[in-house]
């Protein structure tokens, strides 16, 4: 039988409801080499868990969680044991086309505090569930939700200098590299961030420029940073204020120099209806690692998106399988601004056959079955 036979009779298989179950789940931590300064790696190389999910008739479906311990609180080992002591032990036998089941089973075996728990765990799980049943019925994201994809998203080059003189020498990079729009990394420094802000406008007058403080501005210097930021001509401005800081949004909302966009504190769909309702933001910057994987991403996108707001997509500096994911999210849902994917600019190596690439500061969006991308499995065994 021909792989094109096969796929077809899966896909016949899973509209019968009879789906192979799943079978097993194997985790195995890989490391990719950091090849600048990023604010959030204190080590030469970015950690990460690839996850293995093969069903009763041998289908394989792969996911990748991206722990960064400076950014959230989980790390490798944590990811790893969730995966192996409670999240595993769940989803053995289960219909793996049951997404909304599995989720529920994850939140049942790993209960969330102020929203869902170890959801940087519980991603790399969703992803491979989203590229085994990708796989067994032969479809694309795209293609599974009944969308029509991008084909190319555009990305931005991320400015994160330690001296204000090296602002120029990285934006000049990203534009030889191709790229036309810039995030810059702000917080705590107003005055330098300021600065590099202005540089980076002068030096790229037609770009879209995203400041993103990573929740590292108090209210009040939030307050008196955004409209100076806007002068300056800064588009958007992420996360200003930490996540427990719920009243600072409200001021900036108010205060209206700038669309607001949540990052850190905004987890699941829940809180999302919720930050809404309070009138806290103007927009999110997507994560599919930061959401317990793509299926509450979807929905938060869908949510944005009927409620009018902006919505722009981000990353973990994610490699490999989490990049293909954000990717194909991206591009199912017409993503509309550059997307902050700076896994290509800050890492090098590649667990894929076929390795995504940056061309013209653009990333074509995946198109074969499940996330669109092969594992090199010989690579992470050695």
């Amino acid at each position: 039988m021909t792989r094109r036979q096969l796929l077809h009779s899966a896909a016949a298989a899973g509209a019968r409801g009879s789906a192979p179950a799943i079978r097993k789940i194997e985790v195995f931590p890989v490391p990719y080499p950091v090849t600048a300064h990023f604010k959030f790696f204190t080590k030469p190389e970015r950690p990460s868990v690839l996850v293995k999910m093969t069903a009763e008739d041998g289908s394989v479906g792969w996911g990748q969680s991206v722990p960064i311990p400076t950014w959230s609180y989980e790390t490798v080992e944590s990811v790893m044991v969730t995966i192996e002591k409670y999240l595993a032990p769940v989803l053995i036998g289960r219909d793996p086309f049951d997404l909304a089941g599995a989720h529920a089973a994850m939140n049942r075996a790993i209960a969330p505090s102020f929203s869902t728990g170890m959801p940087i765990a519980k991603a790399g799980v969703d992803l491979a569930l989203h590229d085994l049943t990708g796989k067994l019925r032969g479809q694309s994201l795209a293609e599974r939700w009944g969308r029509k994809s991008l084909e190319r998203i555009t990305l931005s080059w991320t400015v994160n200098p330690q001296t204000i003189q090296e602002t120029e020498k990285l934006v000049e990079e990203g534009r030889a590299r191709g790229y036309r729009n810039f995030n810059v990394k702000v917080a705590p420094d107003a005055k330098f961030d300021l600065e590099m802000c202005t540089r980076v406008r002068k030096l790229a007058p037609n770009a879209f420029l995203w400041a993103d403080a990573n929740g590292g501005y108090d209210t009040a210097t939030a307050l008196q940073v955004a409209p100076k930021l806007a002068g300056i001509g800064v588009n958007v401005f992420e996360q200003p204020v930490a996540a427990n800081r719920l009243s600072g949004f409200r001021e900036l909302k108010k205060q209206g120099a700038l669309p607001i966009l949540m990052d850190e504190g905004l987890v699941s769909s829940v809180e999302l209806v919720e930050f809404i309702r309070l009138g806290l933001l103007d927009g999110v910057a997507m994560k599919p690692a930061r959401t317990a994987g793509l299926w509450d991403a979807k929905r938060q996108i869908e949510i944005v998106q009927d409620a009018g707001l902006l919505f722009l997509g981000s990353g973990l500096t994610d490699p490999d399988l989490a990049l293909a994911a954000a990717l194909g999210l991206y591009g199912a849902y017409g993503l509309k601004f550059p997307a902050a994917l700076n896994g290509p600019q800050f890492l090098t190596g590649s667990f894929l056959k076929q390795p995504l690439v940056v061309r013209d500061g653009e990333m074509a969006v995946p198109s074969g079955p499940g996330l669109g991308v092969e594992i090199d499995e010989t690579r992470i065994r050695a």
